[in-house]
């Protein structure tokens, strides 16, 4: 699947992405904000916003007014400006950010990386339009810890071997977010894991945010007919322990961040 297609996967709505991804944000937004650093009164950027998960945490810790954010899909634009009014919600690229050198503090990209049409000139974009000394960061699943994607993943290759599902991203394996940064020319480069968990009403509720048309997984369940929509359902609910009723999954994330050098190549 293009790019541009996996674009066009995200664009049914708002509310479906957040049945699918965004009920993961109430703890990852807070445990990624905490890992880059944040800290009330820094000038911070939201690259690849989606809805605003992640720009009502940073909102929250230093006011609208000094909150920015981006995305290329106009409806979750439109449900980011909505959900954080004051703050600077523009609809752009990550790969060519409409601010100037040096305007934040802080710049943050979750769960965005590999969807990025170029991860490496995004990485550099959020750097360019951060201060030096100032920080970017960015997370992204680690998908082999992330069962809301990795079994269904699991459920469609067991069907059609020639799946490869969301595993070959960029930022999804153990050591290729700190490389961009590194590229990017960021010192003092950490990286790590943050961990975040969803609640489900029973297995309906995990299975319809599938149906939705949201991201890759949503892409290709609407590409198959209805007798392998069932089959795949029902190899779903298999791996998942058939649940009669409420459970919890938990995820975990990459993590990496690094600082902005000055002229210098220092802090």
């Amino acid at each position: 699947m293009t790019t541009d297609a996996l674009r066009q996967c995200f664009a049914p709505s708002a509310d479906s992405y957040d049945r699918m991804m965004g009920r993961y944000l109430p703890e990852l937004a807070p445990a990624f904000a905490d890992a880059a650093g944040v800290r009330p009164g820094m000038r911070l950027l939201d690259v690849g916003c989606g809805p605003g998960g992640l720009t009502v945490e940073l909102v929250r810790r230093s006011g609208a007014h000094r909150v920015a954010a981006v995305d290329p899909t106009p409806p979750f634009v439109e449900a980011c400006r909505s959900r954080n009014p004051g703050a600077d919600i523009r609809q752009a690229a990550a790969e060519s950010l409409p601010f100037a050198d040096g305007e934040f503090d802080a710049a943050l990209a979750s769960l965005v990386v590999g969807f990025m049409k170029e991860p490496s000139t995004g990485i550099r974009e959020m750097a360019r339009v951060t201060a030096p000394g100032g920080i970017v960061a960015a997370c992204f699943w680690h998908h082999e810890r992330m069962p809301a994607l990795g079994l269904f993943w699991q459920a469609a290759s067991s069907l059609d071997p020639s799946i490869a599902g969301d595993l070959r991203r960029p930022g999804a394996t153990e050591g290729e977010l700190p490389a961009l940064l590194a590229e990017a020319g960021l010192v003092d480069v950490e990286a790590g894991t943050i961990r975040a968990s969803a609640e489900y009403a029973d297995f309906g509720d995990w299975w319809t945010a599938y149906t939705l048309g949201v991201g890759p997984i949503g892409g290709y369940y609407q590409s198959l007919r209805e007798t392998h929509r069932e089959v795949l359902r029902e190899e779903c609910r298999e791996l998942l322990g058939r649940p009669a009723g409420r459970f919890a999954l938990e995820a975990t994330a990459w993590f990496a961040r690094g600082v902005v050098a000055d002229a210098k190549g220092q802090r």
